[in-house]
């Protein structure tokens, strides 16, 4: 197990070394200058000057190496080795170019958790939900409740985000009188939200687990313990449940990366002060140094989230891994 976590943790840095490179490419080909404010105060040509020079912004390949330089921790390594005092973070991320008093890496500090806190909250109702309308559902194969299954399942990924998160605001604002809109920190500034992003996720989670439980009451082990006799709640929780769960888990590490990155829509149709906000705001100002910062911030989460599923896909079933 630890040799295959260590392969997996080497493979990690060539992984964000490729998305570093083609966010940068695809970022820079982006029309607009991220210096100048055509809708604002014109900053003066000199004072342009000065931080395309500050900052490599008149080279695509110069402000490439440098970015990568400050932002893997290479600099400050190079600097405690020649013995050279550092005043900044390990791994700066640079400046934002649109809030100019702020650092990226500021940024993404208070804004990170708020994405984090949902993304999170919504797995949990995804799991919670899903898991249980699965197995209900697999229990009675062509009955009223796997019929009700089947519905939620096809109706959870039919529905985009904004409008689940419209008709949570019509019936929590408008019909129970709740202040559901920018009110982070409140109990319903968070159910809300991630209701709307784990609903979805939650008929994929009961649409994996009635599979994979009708898949496992019908193998030879399960008719076994039948036939020994144990409850109908064993056999389901204790021995059909574990290799049912096998698709929910491998399902798991792209819905976490996504509930904890993928909230834009639903932070914007509620108000709340997450990363989504700004990197919307990033792209249209051009705001290289933002949009790299929170695309690496969003891709090491994807990639160790992955990797996290990956574990325990081996924990629960060695065989589907080789070394």
């Amino acid at each position: 197990m630890m040799r295959f976590v260590l392969r997996r943790l080497a493979q990690v840095p060539l992984t964000l070394l490729a998305i570093y490179t083609l966010t940068v490419l695809l970022a820079w080909a982006v029309p607009g200058n991220p210096l100048e404010n055509p809708e604002g105060p014109q900053p003066p040509p000199e004072a342009v000057e000065a931080m395309k020079a500050r900052y490599n912004l008149d080279s695509t390949w110069r402000f490439y190496w440098s970015y990568l330089d400050g932002a893997s921790g290479v600099g400050a390594l190079r600097d405690a080795l020649a013995g050279r005092d550092r005043t900044g973070p390990i791994f700066d991320l640079g400046p934002s170019l649109q809030y100019r008093d702020q650092t990226v890496g500021g940024i993404i500090s208070q804004s990170l958790p708020v994405s984090i806190s949902i993304g999170a909250a919504a797995i949990l109702i995804a799991l919670v939900l899903g898991l249980a309308i699965g197995i209900a559902g697999a229990l009675r194969p062509g009955g009223w409740l796997d019929h009700l299954t089947l519905s939620f399942a096809m109706l959870g990924v039919s529905v985009p985000a904004f409008v689940v998160g419209t008709v949570l605001l019509m019936v929590a604002g408008s019909w129970l009188g709740l202040a559901v809109v920018g009110r982070w920190g409140t109990p319903q500034g968070l159910l809300f939200p991630a209701l709307t992003l784990g609903l979805p996720y939650a008929a994929y989670v009961a649409r994996l687990s009635r599979e994979g439980m009708l898949e496992a009451l019908a193998s030879d082990y399960v008719r076994t313990a039948r036939a020994k006799g144990l409850s109908p709640s064993r056999v389901v929780l204790v021995h059909a449940l574990r290799n049912a769960l096998l698709p929910v888990v491998t399902f798991l590490g792209p819905a976490c990366a996504g509930a904890m990155t993928g909230s834009f829509v639903v932070e914007s149709i509620f108000a709340l002060p997450g990363l989504g906000q700004h990197f919307v705001a990033a792209v249209q100002n051009k705001d290289l140094f933002l949009i790299i910062g929170v695309v690496m911030t969003f891709s090491a989460m994807l990639v160790l989230f992955n990797l996290a599923v990956e574990v325990m896909y081996r924990w629960i079933d060695p065989r589907t891994v080789r070394e």
